[in-house]
């Protein structure tokens, strides 16, 4: 069994509209979404937050909400059935959101055991332990519980000449490790939906960006750099095209999802905010000359100079575009931050926290939880 820590007494005689589940609460998307739901429920949720903390979770995104009465964090690993029946058991989960996930494509290149383990087989026992949570004698499952798989639009593989958009009823076209491995865990949840009726959604969203994302990633890896006067580096022409999701926006869908959503079935959340890849990278360097102030020596290095081409990524997908068409008309939701908007917050807030992203590059964020937690 897993080390398995509750770092935090839950709150004595507490009364929750509802317990949430958050496995990978401490990455970049779950600590979001975490924030998200205290921001908008305050006291009455209670949030117990599960996460093994590999390179990726941080408790660091987290400081601010730590000392709620209403908020745990376990450390634990997801494919540790012992330690997730575990929390089941000392605690009645009313909602289960499961983020945690192997998540960078060059990394499951290079080690696609690790996804395959932690995307497919952890995910196996969060529905295993779910299901038995939930489950009456008759089949029949506990009221108001519901279980949450976040995904990606990378399952859908790849948009042609002439494709407009990935759909729900896009065919799923896996090609990287990681997507595969995602969509085999998409596949898991379904047939647990089809073959036991229970009670789930599954939700494929495109690109995130936003406060505390690690810096392997685009957009806080082209700023970090950018800022140090490094490479900006492009795989292949530059011109491959995401779809951007503010991820306030994304957490705010993901709650509607939970509250509105019908059992069963799947929703795109997309940001239409299409860009290229090098398109993305001209938009920070102009942006952080906007905001950086005139004296600031950073300045000087700053520019296109810095974009370095390099041999493009195996199996690179040359488009994902979403429609989120299916859940603005069964939910209401859409995207409300155009990127223009959503990459001013951003940059903002790594200028304002150039600590957490020091402490990020260099491994101190690790130590967090060693002090903190010891």
């Amino acid at each position: 069994m897993s080390e398995i820590k509750f770092l935090k007494e839950t709150s004595s005689g507490g009364n929750y509209m509802r317990t949430y589940l958050v496995t990978g609460g401490a990455g970049f998307i779950g600590s979001n979404y975490i924030h998200y739901m205290f921001r908008k429920y305050g006291d009455e949720i209670r949030i117990i937050n599960v996460d093994c903390l590999t390179y990726a979770g941080n408790l660091e995104n987290l400081k601010d909400v730590e000392n709620r009465e209403n908020y745990t964090f376990v450390k634990a690993d997801i494919c540790d059935k012992e330690a997730i029946e575990k929390i089941f058991a000392e605690n009645d989960i009313d909602r289960v959101v499961h983020f945690a996930a192997e998540s960078h494509v060059d990394r499951s290149i290079r080690n696609p055991e690790v996804f395959v383990q932690t995307n497919v087989l952890g995910t196996l026992v969060m529905l295993n332990a779910a299901k038995n949570a939930w489950e009456n004698e008759d089949g029949t499952y506990k009221e108001d519980k519901k279980f949450l798989h976040v995904s990606t639009d990378e399952v859908y593989g790849s948009l042609e000449e002439g494709d407009t958009y990935f759909y729900e009823t896009t065919p799923l076209d896996p090609h990287s490790p990681y997507s595969a491995s995602k969509a085999s865990s998409d596949m898991l949840v379904k047939a647990y939906m089809d073959t036991y009726k229970f009670p789930a959604n599954i939700t494929n969203c495109s690109n995130n960006y936003g406060p505390y994302q690690f810096p392997e990633k685009l957009i806080p890896l082209m700023i970090n750099n950018a800022l140090q006067g490094k490479n900006l580096p492009v795989y292949g022409d530059g011109k491959n095209v995401r779809d951007w999701l503010y991820v306030d926006d994304h957490a705010k869908a993901i709650d509607m999802v939970q509250e509105q959503g019908k059992l069963g079935e799947r929703y795109n959340i997309g940001g239409h905010n299409e860009k290229q890849n090098i398109e993305i990278i001209e938009i920070i360097l102009e942006t952080l000359l906007e905001i950086l102030p005139e004296n600031d020596e950073r300045r000087a290095n700053i520019g296109k100079q810095l974009i370095t081409y390099v041999e493009d990524r195996k199996g690179h997908d040359r488009r994902y575009a979403i429609a989120p068409d299916k859940i603005k008309a069964d939910i209401g939701w859409y995207p409300e931050t155009m990127f223009k908007d959503g990459i001013k917050l951003t940059i903002r807030w790594f200028l304002e926290n150039e600590e957490w992203m020091k402490n990020v590059t260099s491994g101190d964020y690790q130590k967090y939880y060693q002090e903190m937690y010891k």
